[in-house]
């Protein structure tokens, strides 16, 4: 595998949860970063965390946005591997009471800011580089009820990742698919029940315990460093996919 040290790479999500985590472990490698979040604030926090000095930047960009979009390629400039971690709290409940507009705005969130991402970072990623998006544990073990969207766009992912491995060669498109992983967004999803949740998620798992971003970063640094690794998923889930 080649190694990252001298690449730059450009983290959308960076800002906390599973893309700090890989912002950290790339700087570690000896990489270049860039880190791309909606909140000037929490970019601010996560660039003193890492305190790696001029090796990271941030720039404040929303994936929803195409404009947003297209001025972070711009201002990035050349670089070797986009890694997509952004996120929102998908919807959750049953079937016959979903609400559209909240459907809509997962979606463009997940799915249809890939699909910008790629458009545009195609304009200034070096030939050969990767892009390595984010699907996760719901598209293999759906919540009943209220896991059909979620479920849906999690397991487009893959399918986007093969053709688009097709369409950019040698560029290479891969996908990383945690399980529960201990990030803010559960703070959002459950609140004060998160320990709960943990708690009795911990005591299923083959591996005993929740993921912590640290142990999901190395997924992303295999494909951004595997020359011969596309159009692939990779499962990082601790056993989830098994019970």
């Amino acid at each position: 595998m080649a190694g990252l040290a001298g690449q730059k790479i450009i983290v959308v999500g960076g800002s906390s949860g599973i893309g700090l985590g890989v912002a950290k472990a790339s700087l570690e490698s000896g990489a270049e970063v860039v880190i791309v979040g909606r909140s000037p604030d929490k970019l601010r926090a996560a660039e003193q965390s890492l305190d790696a000095g001029p090796q990271v930047r941030s720039v404040v960009a929303d994936m929803t946005e195409e404009a947003d979009l297209a001025r972070l390629f711009s201002e990035a400039g050349a670089f070797d591997h986009l890694v997509s971690t952004a996120g929102t709290p998908p919807p959750g409940d049953p079937i016959e009471r979903t609400d559209m507009a909240v459907v809509r705005r997962f979606v463009d969130n997940k799915l249809i800011g890939a699909v910008m991402l790629a458009k545009h970072a195609v304009t200034s990623l070096r030939r050969g580089g990767s892009m390595t998006f984010t699907s996760g544990i719901n598209k293999d073990r759906p919540p009943v009820p209220g896991g059909a969207v979620v479920s849906a766009v999690a397991g487009s992912f893959s399918f986007f990742a093969r053709a688009l491995a097709l369409e950019l060669a040698p560029t290479r498109v891969n996908i990383v698919s945690p399980g529960w992983v201990d990030t803010p967004m559960w703070d959002e999803i459950v609140g004060a029940a998160k320990s709960d949740f943990f708690a009795g998620m911990a005591g299923r798992l083959p591996a005993g315990r929740i993921a912590a971003p640290a142990d999901i970063a190395p997924a992303y640094l295999y494909l951004m460093s595997s020359a011969f690794t596309t159009g692939e998923t990779i499962h990082i889930d601790g056993g989830h996919s098994l019970i």
